[in-house]
């Protein structure tokens, strides 16, 4: 057992993206008291740490809004009901109580709760990165990947590898603010959005992108720590070095439930099964909602994952206070408690 102090509340929410920050709100609304653990050091989820400055255009009453101002907003939907983070540490252990679930973590935080809420989108996730020698001198420095604030890149040399959305897309979106772009891949076509390929077809003409095909990568070069070249190789193990300040690999997220699938929850393929009028799980008292939870027609889309919150939500209130009515009221009457 772990000297720290056991927590108590209500409900606890395992993620912190948008459908587990949207879930404190419907929870709150409620008069549901939460904890919420996330892996990461920031709220957001992948839309904080993937896509922070990129559009997303499905959000009700948003004809477009970015990952991080979606994220602001709904931490500030949140903030109201005061709920308790604890952030950079992974949920390891989940053990049934007499008056619900203990949740503890890999930091020793310990946490007694009513019910739980999965709410971690596909798991743990980080990036594929490339097999180069002495690639961690260069991480955080010269070789980053994920884009977090387009500025931090403003008259950088780019290298960019990869063949997919992200690597078309952030090829496009540097190009206006880098002194250079130069975007590796093994072969002229490329995995992404039919427009946003056409937009880099026509920034190639202009001569905004330098397209280096047919190649990959093959090693870094640089002293002390700070990057100063990339050196790529052709089919034929032809190399030539890149003069370059930065490095973005894009090749992937390596997905990875960790120890959810060790919870002894009913799974198909890697999601957790979860009722749809409820989103109850196999297990009494722990609910799944947005892209970890699985039912018939399931669709992965924030929107849905927002339904699923206020779904589970109630579902969570009707368990934890059985006996007590609910009423239920639109925001419009009764308004955000406490705010």
């Amino acid at each position: 057992m772990s000297t720290e102090t056991v927590h108590s509340t209500d409900v606890v929410i395992i993620g912190a993206g948008p459908v587990g920050l949207f879930a404190v709100f419907e929870c709150g609304m409620l008069k549901l008291r939460t904890h919420v653990v996330d892996a990461l050091d920031m709220v957001g989820g992948q839309c904080a740490a993937l896509y922070p400055e990129k559009p997303i255009y499905d959000i009700p009453a948003h004809p477009a809004i970015d990952g991080a101002d979606l994220i602001d907003r709904l931490a500030e939907q949140a903030a109201p009901f005061n709920p308790t983070y604890h952030l950079g540490q992974q949920v390891t252990t989940l053990t049934r109580t007499d008056g619900g679930w203990r949740v503890g973590t890999d930091k020793g935080t310990v946490i007694d709760a009513k019910a739980v809420i999965i709410a971690a989108g596909v798991g743990a996730f980080g990036p594929n990165k490339p097999p180069l020698d002495g690639l961690e001198q260069y991480e955080g420095t010269g070789v980053f990947y994920l884009v977090k604030r387009r500025q931090d890149f403003a008259g950088k040399r780019i290298v960019i590898a990869g063949g997919g959305d992200s690597a078309v897309d952030w090829a496009n979106s540097l190009s206006e603010v880098a002194a250079h772009v130069m975007l590796v891949h093994r072969r002229p076509k490329f995995r992404a959005a039919p427009e946003s390929v056409s937009r880099l077809d026509a920034l190639v003409k202009e001569g905004k992108v330098e397209m280096v095909v047919p190649y990959q990568l093959s090693g870094l070069e640089g002293v002390d720590g700070k990057l100063t070249g990339v050196r790529v190789a052709d089919l034929d193990d032809q190399e030539k070095v890149l003069d370059a300040d930065v490095l973005l690999p894009f090749f992937g997220l390596a997905m990875n439930l960790g120890p959810i699938a060790d919870w002894g929850l009913d799974m198909e393929k890697g999601h957790i099964l979860a009722d749809q009028r409820t989103l109850a799980t196999s297990a009494p008292g722990i609910f799944a909602i947005g892209d970890i939870a699985h039912y018939p027609g399931k669709l992965k889309l924030i929107l849905c994952g927002f339904s699923e919150a206020a779904m589970a939500a109630h579902a969570v209130h009707a368990l934890i206070h059985p006996d007590q009515p609910m009423h239920f009221e639109y925001s419009t009457s009764k308004g955000v408690p406490g705010a």
